[in-house]
């Protein structure tokens, strides 16, 4: 005999009462009905009302136990493993993705009043993010150009804002531009060069496990691309700070 058990969906009513959909439902209904993307490297916080980021936490910390139990670990048993799923919760919102969660740090920006207009750069900036393909971590240093525009921004807030950028999963070459047009945005660069160095541990830890590989980008807009000597000029900034780290 076959029995058919009626399906519930997401907020249907059950029992004479209405369930509550997950809150990770909720935010996607917002995104898609905004037509806003949210793939893995998108910033969603306008769209997590608040008080729903400790719901996702506890949401994602009850789904993340599940896939312990499914690579069939003993977490009600296993001192080491018994709160994981919490502190793997918390790590991704709040630490590691929180680029994606949290809004972008408040970045004051001044006019140009004494119209500078020689660049500068400002180095190595530590990044850290994820491989959007293995969730592994990358780990490596930018270096940021700038020939200043109509306004300007605290040298400490390039650090905020890289940092911001990089803490989602990522592949290098878009984590780049998207901190590429962050900046723009703040402070309207007349000239903005960006290159990162990084290592990967998808390379590193799994696959063809080597060590020593890394992978150098980089981004050159307005009179960087098109100035080849001033292009020049900021590689070879970039060169005198390595040199005066490693002497």
């Amino acid at each position: 005999m076959t029995t058919t058990v009626p399906f519930v969906s997401t907020g249907a009513a059950f029992g004479g009462k209405k369930l509550s959909p997950k809150v990770s439902a909720r935010i996607r209904e917002r995104l898609i009905a905004s037509g806003h993307s949210f793939l893995a490297n998108d910033n969603i916080a306008d769209f997590i009302e608040p008080g729903e980021l400790p719901e996702l936490q506890d949401e994602v910390a009850d789904k993340f136990r599940e896939l312990l139990r499914s690579l069939v670990i003993d977490i009600d048993n296993d001192h080491n493993t018994h709160e994981t799923a919490e502190r793997v919760a918390k790590m991704y919102l709040q630490e590691v993705f929180k680029g994606r969660y949290h809004q972008q740090p408040k970045v004051a920006s001044f006019p140009n009043v004494k119209k500078l207009d020689e660049i500068y750069t400002v180095g190595p900036i530590t990044v850290r993010s994820a491989c959007s393909h293995h969730f592994v971590p990358i780990m490596g240093n930018c270096w940021i150009g700038i020939k200043p525009g109509s306004r300007v921004i605290g040298l400490s807030k390039f650090t905020r804002v890289a940092d911001w950028v990089f803490s989602r999963p990522h592949i290098q070459e878009e984590a780049v531009m998207i901190l590429a047009d962050e900046i723009e945005k703040l402070c309207e660069p007349q000239g903005l060069g960006i290159i990162v160095k990084a290592q990967h541990y998808c390379m590193k830890w799994r696959g063809v496990k080597e060590p020593q590989t890394s992978m150098i980008n980089s981004v050159v807009r307005g009179d960087f691309r098109h100035d080849p000597s001033l292009k020049q000029e900021f590689f070879e900034l970039i060169r005198q700070q390595e040199s005066l780290l490693s002497s």
